[in-house]
Protein backbone atom coordinates (compact mmCIF):
# COMPACT_ATOMS: atom_id res chain seq x y z
CA UNK A 1 0.00 0.00 0.00
CA UNK A 2 1.32 3.47 -0.90
CA UNK A 3 -0.78 5.55 1.48
CA UNK A 4 1.70 5.41 4.43
CA UNK A 5 4.51 6.47 2.08
CA UNK A 6 2.47 9.34 0.70
CA UNK A 7 1.45 10.41 4.21
CA UNK A 8 5.05 10.38 5.40
CA UNK A 9 6.11 12.46 2.41
CA UNK A 10 3.35 14.95 3.08
CA UNK A 11 4.38 15.28 6.72
CA UNK A 12 7.99 15.88 5.73
CA UNK A 13 6.91 18.51 3.25
CA UNK A 14 4.83 20.33 5.84
CA UNK A 15 7.64 20.15 8.39
CA UNK A 16 10.02 21.71 5.92
CA UNK A 17 7.81 24.67 5.09
CA UNK A 18 9.04 27.95 6.57
CA UNK A 19 6.53 30.64 7.51
CA UNK A 20 6.80 34.20 8.68
CA UNK A 21 5.10 33.37 11.96
CA UNK A 22 4.82 30.30 14.12
CA UNK A 23 2.95 29.33 17.24
CA UNK A 24 4.83 28.40 20.38
CA UNK A 25 3.02 26.39 23.03
CA UNK A 26 3.61 27.02 26.70
CA UNK A 27 1.43 25.83 29.56
CA UNK A 28 -0.98 24.36 27.02
CA UNK A 29 -1.59 27.70 25.28
CA UNK A 30 -0.32 28.71 21.86
CA UNK A 31 1.89 31.79 21.77
CA UNK A 32 2.73 33.59 18.56
CA UNK A 33 6.35 33.51 17.41
CA UNK A 34 7.24 35.98 14.63
CA UNK A 35 10.04 34.79 12.37
CA UNK A 36 12.95 36.83 10.93
CA UNK A 37 12.11 39.01 7.94
CA UNK A 38 8.36 39.25 8.50
CA UNK A 39 6.87 42.56 7.31
CA UNK A 40 5.28 44.96 9.79
CA UNK A 41 3.63 48.30 10.36
CA UNK A 42 4.24 50.44 13.45
CA UNK A 43 1.68 53.19 14.00
CA UNK A 44 1.32 54.99 17.33
CA UNK A 45 -0.30 58.26 16.21
CA UNK A 46 -3.02 59.46 13.87
CA UNK A 47 -6.04 57.64 12.54
CA UNK A 48 -5.22 53.93 12.27
CA UNK A 49 -4.62 52.90 8.67
CA UNK A 50 -5.49 49.21 8.37
CA UNK A 51 -4.78 49.01 4.65
CA UNK A 52 -1.04 48.31 4.83
CA UNK A 53 -0.52 44.81 3.41
CA UNK A 54 1.79 43.32 6.05
CA UNK A 55 1.38 40.36 8.43
CA UNK A 56 2.10 42.34 11.63
CA UNK A 57 0.77 45.58 13.14
CA UNK A 58 2.17 47.28 16.24
CA UNK A 59 -0.33 49.78 17.72
CA UNK A 60 -0.94 51.61 21.00
CA UNK A 61 -2.66 49.39 23.55
CA UNK A 62 -4.52 52.21 25.29
CA UNK A 63 -5.62 54.10 22.20
CA UNK A 64 -7.33 51.20 20.43
CA UNK A 65 -10.24 49.07 21.55
CA UNK A 66 -10.89 45.39 20.91
CA UNK A 67 -12.80 46.20 17.73
CA UNK A 68 -9.64 47.58 16.10
CA UNK A 69 -7.67 44.46 16.99
CA UNK A 70 -10.48 42.25 15.73
CA UNK A 71 -10.63 44.16 12.44
CA UNK A 72 -6.92 43.60 11.90
CA UNK A 73 -7.30 39.92 12.77
CA UNK A 74 -9.99 39.62 10.12
CA UNK A 75 -7.44 40.87 7.61
CA UNK A 76 -5.06 38.13 8.69
CA UNK A 77 -2.80 40.39 10.78
CA UNK A 78 -1.10 39.65 14.08
CA UNK A 79 -1.31 42.64 16.41
CA UNK A 80 1.24 43.88 18.97
CA UNK A 81 0.16 45.96 21.98
CA UNK A 82 2.47 48.93 22.57
CA UNK A 83 2.88 49.86 26.25
CA UNK A 84 5.39 51.89 28.20
CA UNK A 85 6.56 49.69 31.06
CA UNK A 86 9.69 51.59 32.06
CA UNK A 87 8.36 55.16 32.03
CA UNK A 88 5.32 56.95 33.43
CA UNK A 89 3.06 58.86 31.04
CA UNK A 90 0.87 61.58 32.50
CA UNK A 91 -1.74 61.19 29.76
CA UNK A 92 -2.63 57.55 30.47
CA UNK A 93 -5.90 56.73 32.26
CA UNK A 94 -4.07 54.93 35.08
CA UNK A 95 -1.45 57.67 35.62
CA UNK A 96 -2.77 58.62 39.07
CA UNK A 97 -2.21 55.06 40.32
CA UNK A 98 1.57 55.55 40.20
CA UNK A 99 2.94 56.99 43.47
CA UNK A 100 5.32 59.94 43.17
CA UNK A 101 8.04 57.90 44.85
CA UNK A 102 8.53 55.81 41.69
CA UNK A 103 8.62 58.76 39.26
CA UNK A 104 12.07 59.90 38.16
CA UNK A 105 13.51 62.33 35.64
CA UNK A 106 11.96 63.04 32.26
CA UNK A 107 12.89 60.63 29.48
CA UNK A 108 12.98 63.23 26.72
CA UNK A 109 9.31 62.98 25.72
CA UNK A 110 6.75 65.51 26.96
CA UNK A 111 4.75 64.27 29.94
CA UNK A 112 6.91 61.17 30.49
CA UNK A 113 9.21 60.26 33.38
CA UNK A 114 11.39 57.24 34.07
CA UNK A 115 10.14 54.71 36.60
CA UNK A 116 12.08 53.26 39.52
CA UNK A 117 12.06 49.70 38.21
CA UNK A 118 13.55 48.44 41.47
CA UNK A 119 10.11 48.97 43.04
CA UNK A 120 8.51 45.84 41.67
CA UNK A 121 6.21 45.74 44.70
CA UNK A 122 4.52 48.82 43.24
CA UNK A 123 5.00 48.28 39.54
CA UNK A 124 4.17 44.60 39.12
CA UNK A 125 0.43 44.91 39.88
CA UNK A 126 0.17 48.05 37.75
CA UNK A 127 1.84 46.39 34.78
CA UNK A 128 -0.17 43.22 35.28
CA UNK A 129 -3.36 45.27 34.96
CA UNK A 130 -2.08 46.86 31.76
CA UNK A 131 -1.22 43.48 30.31
CA UNK A 132 -4.65 42.17 31.27
CA UNK A 133 -6.04 45.02 29.16
CA UNK A 134 -3.94 43.89 26.18
CA UNK A 135 -5.18 40.34 26.59
CA UNK A 136 -8.84 41.40 26.89
CA UNK A 137 -8.54 43.36 23.68
CA UNK A 138 -7.22 40.31 21.87
CA UNK A 139 -3.62 41.36 21.19
CA UNK A 140 -1.17 38.65 20.15
CA UNK A 141 1.92 40.24 21.64
CA UNK A 142 3.26 43.16 23.67
CA UNK A 143 5.95 45.73 22.93
CA UNK A 144 7.07 47.00 26.35
CA UNK A 145 8.86 50.31 25.87
CA UNK A 146 11.57 52.10 27.88
CA UNK A 147 13.22 48.85 28.91
CA UNK A 148 16.75 50.25 29.16
CA UNK A 149 16.48 52.82 31.94
CA UNK A 150 19.72 51.68 33.56
CA UNK A 151 21.61 53.22 30.62
CA UNK A 152 19.92 56.61 31.11
CA UNK A 153 19.83 59.42 33.64
CA UNK A 154 16.62 58.29 35.33
CA UNK A 155 17.08 59.95 38.72
CA UNK A 156 17.56 56.54 40.30
CA UNK A 157 20.80 54.53 40.79
CA UNK A 158 19.67 51.75 38.48
CA UNK A 159 22.11 48.96 37.71
CA UNK A 160 22.21 46.37 34.94
CA UNK A 161 21.02 43.71 37.40
CA UNK A 162 17.94 45.83 38.20
CA UNK A 163 17.13 46.04 34.50
CA UNK A 164 17.56 42.31 33.97
CA UNK A 165 15.29 41.53 36.87
CA UNK A 166 12.59 43.93 35.71
CA UNK A 167 12.72 42.96 32.04
CA UNK A 168 12.38 39.29 32.95
CA UNK A 169 9.47 40.14 35.23
CA UNK A 170 7.67 41.90 32.37
CA UNK A 171 8.38 39.00 30.01
CA UNK A 172 7.01 36.52 32.53
CA UNK A 173 3.84 38.55 33.08
CA UNK A 174 3.22 38.72 29.33
CA UNK A 175 3.84 35.01 28.82
CA UNK A 176 1.53 34.10 31.69
CA UNK A 177 -1.21 35.81 29.70
CA UNK A 178 -0.51 33.79 26.56
CA UNK A 179 1.03 36.61 24.53
CA UNK A 180 4.44 37.02 22.92
CA UNK A 181 6.78 39.76 24.16
CA UNK A 182 9.49 41.86 22.50
CA UNK A 183 12.73 43.26 23.92
CA UNK A 184 12.92 46.97 23.13
CA UNK A 185 16.32 48.54 22.38
CA UNK A 186 18.20 46.97 25.34
CA UNK A 187 21.09 45.88 23.11
CA UNK A 188 23.64 45.36 25.85
CA UNK A 189 21.58 42.66 27.55
CA UNK A 190 20.49 40.76 24.44
CA UNK A 191 22.88 37.83 25.02
CA UNK A 192 21.28 37.03 28.38
CA UNK A 193 17.69 38.03 27.53
CA UNK A 194 17.19 36.51 24.09
CA UNK A 195 15.81 33.35 25.67
CA UNK A 196 13.21 35.31 27.66
CA UNK A 197 11.78 37.26 24.72
CA UNK A 198 10.05 36.22 21.50
CA UNK A 199 11.26 39.05 19.25
CA UNK A 200 13.12 42.36 19.41
CA UNK A 201 12.15 45.92 18.54
CA UNK A 202 14.98 48.30 17.70
CA UNK A 203 15.28 51.95 16.79
CA UNK A 204 18.22 53.34 14.82
CA UNK A 205 20.68 50.47 15.07
CA UNK A 206 21.97 51.36 11.60
CA UNK A 207 22.51 55.02 12.46
CA UNK A 208 24.62 54.00 15.47
CA UNK A 209 26.28 51.00 13.77
CA UNK A 210 24.76 48.50 16.20
CA UNK A 211 22.65 46.17 14.06
CA UNK A 212 25.11 43.28 14.39
CA UNK A 213 24.27 43.18 18.10
CA UNK A 214 20.77 41.96 17.22
CA UNK A 215 22.03 38.80 15.55
CA UNK A 216 21.30 36.52 18.56
CA UNK A 217 17.57 37.02 17.95
CA UNK A 218 17.89 36.16 14.27
CA UNK A 219 20.03 33.13 15.10
CA UNK A 220 17.30 31.97 17.47
CA UNK A 221 14.70 32.25 14.69
CA UNK A 222 13.09 35.33 16.25
CA UNK A 223 12.09 38.46 14.37
CA UNK A 224 13.81 41.81 14.81
CA UNK A 225 11.43 44.71 14.06
CA UNK A 226 13.66 47.65 13.17
CA UNK A 227 13.13 51.29 12.21
CA UNK A 228 15.32 54.19 11.22
CA UNK A 229 14.24 57.82 11.35
CA UNK A 230 17.11 59.87 9.92
CA UNK A 231 18.85 57.63 7.37
CA UNK A 232 17.52 57.08 3.84
CA UNK A 233 16.68 53.48 2.98
CA UNK A 234 19.71 53.38 0.69
CA UNK A 235 21.89 53.66 3.78
CA UNK A 236 20.50 50.72 5.75
CA UNK A 237 18.30 48.37 3.73
CA UNK A 238 21.12 46.31 2.20
CA UNK A 239 22.50 45.48 5.63
CA UNK A 240 18.99 44.90 6.98
CA UNK A 241 18.29 42.34 4.27
CA UNK A 242 21.63 40.64 4.92
CA UNK A 243 20.85 40.36 8.62
CA UNK A 244 17.19 39.37 7.97
CA UNK A 245 15.83 42.33 9.93
CA UNK A 246 12.27 43.56 9.42
CA UNK A 247 13.28 47.13 8.60
CA UNK A 248 11.63 50.33 7.46
CA UNK A 249 11.98 54.10 7.54
CA UNK A 250 9.49 55.94 9.74
CA UNK A 251 8.85 59.47 11.00
CA UNK A 252 9.49 60.21 14.67
CA UNK A 253 5.78 60.66 15.39
CA UNK A 254 5.14 57.12 14.13
CA UNK A 255 2.08 57.93 12.06
CA UNK A 256 0.91 55.72 9.19
CA UNK A 257 3.69 56.75 6.78
CA UNK A 258 6.34 54.10 6.16
CA UNK A 259 9.03 53.21 3.63
CA UNK A 260 9.95 49.53 4.02
CA UNK A 261 13.12 47.86 2.83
Amino acid sequence: MKRPVLLAALLLLLAGCSTATEEHKESGRARWQPRPGVGWQWQLSGRLDTSVDVPVYDIDGFDHEKAAVTALHRKGRKVICYLSTGAWEEFRPDAKRFPKSVLGRGNGWQGERWLDIRRTDVLEPLMADRLDMCRRKGFDAVEPDNMDGYRNNTGFPLKAADQLRYNRLVARLVHERGMAVGLKNDLGQIPVLVGDFDFAVDEQCAQYDECERLKPFIAAGKAVFHVEYELPTSRFCAEARRLKLSSMLKKYDLDAWRRPC
